[in-house]
């Protein structure tokens, strides 16, 4: 099978080391696609990062890429630029992966799949969160406890985070509830104090709790959930791992090769929605 040379624009991500690493690595031989070229970021690190994938293509702009490689993995922190950096690619029928969160607003969000249905091809966006073994044991468990009553997930994140607030790291919180129960936020109610912020809301009629804990000093904030059914109750922490975006990884390589979007278009949406909500009653 052809190797498909992929993109990335954003590298002072830490994912963008792990994409590099899973994809250039020794170990990834048997993957049919690797990461050729850079969008240049700070010279130390895109020295590095070049370094490592030995790679030698790295261009001053984005732009320059485009029509050039066969996808674009955008791994910018701030969400808000996504748009920008991804419909070009997208307009052109290059697949794009938007790494954590596909944007900041819905309109922006809502314009990059648009730009994708106009070029007729594939766009993803997610928490690796998602595809972790904990959250997948989180999902078969939920499905044997009867109708769900309520679901809570609770993690760290920062209000005030300089690349894009509670997007930054909400959108896993708001990402996994999405995953477990999938639909629109209705009713959404935020409370803020002492560096947390909880936001409630229904969907289909269930009640979900996102809890926003800010980490303080050196302590650890777990990701964890808690589902309740009319047949017992699910809790479980998800462990993120050093490799936690390697599944996230081998997601969208399964999105190149076989033109499927991983996550639904609805659930792509529906974080971003929640999360603007909750910012804007912030």
């Amino acid at each position: 099978m052809e190797t498909k040379n992929v993109a990335i624009v954003g590298i002072e991500n830490t994912h963008a080391t792990e994409i590099v690493r899973h994809l250039n690595g020794e170990e990834a031989a048997d993957l049919p696609v690797r990461v050729s070229a850079l969008v240049a970021g700070e010279v130390e690190r895109t020295r590095e990062l070049a370094e490592l994938g030995a790679i030698t293509r790295i261009a001053p702009e984005v732009s320059e890429l485009n029509g050039a490689v066969d996808a674009l993995i955008v791994t910018s922190r701030d969400g808000a630029l996504h748009r920008a950096l991804a419909v070009p690619f997208l307009e052109a029928g290059t697949p794009v992966w938007v790494d954590k969160p596909l944007a900041t607003t819905l309109d922006d969000a809502d314009a990059i799949l648009a730009a994708a249905e106009r070029g007729g091809t594939t766009v993803t966006s997610f928490s690796t969160l998602r595809w972790l073994d904990d959250t997948a044991a989180i999902a078969d468990a939920v499905a044997g406890v009867g109708a769900l009553q309520s679901l809570t997930v609770s993690g760290p994140a920062d209000a005030d985070s300089p690349h894009g607030g509670l997007f930054f790291y909400g959108i896993h919180h708001a990402d996994v509830a999405q995953h477990l129960l999938p639909g629109a936020a209705e009713g959404v109610e935020v409370e803020r104090a002492d560096g947390r912020v909880v936001a409630r809301y229904r969907v289909g009629g269930v009640p979900v709790v996102l809890d926003f804990v800010r980490p303080e000093g050196d302590a650890a904030v777990p990701f964890h959930v808690t589902a309740v059914g009319t047949g017992g109750t699910v809790e479980r922490d998800i462990e993120v791992g050093p490799d936690y975006v390697r599944p996230g990884v081998d997601a969208f390589v399964r999105m190149l090769l076989t033109g499927e979007t991983p996550v639904p278009v609805a659930q792509l949406r529906e974080p971003i929605a929640v999360l603007e909500q909750i910012t804007r009653a912030l």
